[in-house]
């Protein structure tokens, strides 16, 4: 599948990482060059493009004519209704999900506007794919059928026993691999030494761990 996600912050990151893993095509586009700048190297399969996804000759350049789905996930209502509209109305995108940031602003999130995923701020990362890509079969989060795996989402609190140790002396189930952490919303690439804080998210890559597994061996 090929994915478009407009907009590189925390979420269009994670989004980006997980779908990757799964082995789509993904393009991440975000209008500040010293975010892509600084996501170069840590989402290598991820191709980059800096410019404003709201502007159609962008769009087309970064493959909307071939994209099977469009994610707009910017801070900006406006520019993701815009990113929307072109999608699905000048690209023909089959599937279009945004990101609605402001409750207030729901109501347009429709398909007059393009979008045939409207997903408020606050839903989780799996619910959101899931929602995006139209996935139904989902084991434990999310059933990665083409890779074979499942990647799932868990959360460091500050009564984990994972507080202050280093990520590789956690001792995780067989065939388990930390894929990232998103430390204060900044994806880092993992490392044994990385020692684990209270408010890391961790992203796993499993080929037979439940989601339970995974949240005992951190908490």
């Amino acid at each position: 599948m090929n994915v478009l996600i407009a907009g590189a912050g925390r979420l269009g990151t994670q989004i980006a990482q997980v779908l990757s893993v799964a082995r789509n095509e993904v393009m991440l586009i975000d209008i500040d060059d010293d975010r892509v700048a600084e996501l170069q190297g840590h989402l290598p399969a991820v191709r980059l493009v800096a410019g404003d996804a709201c502007e159609p000759a962008l769009l087309e350049h970064a493959g909307a004519l071939t994209a099977d789905l469009v994610i707009a996930t910017t801070g900006d209502d406006e520019d993701n209704l815009v990113i929307s509209l072109l999608a699905k109305r000048q690209f023909s995108v089959p599937r279009v999900a945004a990101r609605v940031n402001d409750a207030d602003n729901a109501w347009l999130f429709d398909g007059r506007w393009g979008v045939d995923v409207a997903v408020p701020a606050a839903t989780p990362l799996i619910s959101l794919i899931e929602e995006a890509t139209g996935a139904t079969d989902t084991v434990a989060l999310l059933r990665l059928s083409k890779a074979g795996v499942d990647v799932i989402e868990t959360a460091i609190t500050p009564q984990s026993r994972a507080v202050g140790r280093p990520l590789g002396d956690i001792r995780l189930p067989e065939g388990t691999v930390v894929a990232t952490i998103v430390r204060d919303g900044q994806p880092t690439v993992p490392d044994p030494a990385t020692q684990l804080r209270a408010g890391d998210e961790l992203l796993l890559v499993s080929h037979s761990a439940t989601e339970q597994e995974i949240h005992a061996a951190f908490q």
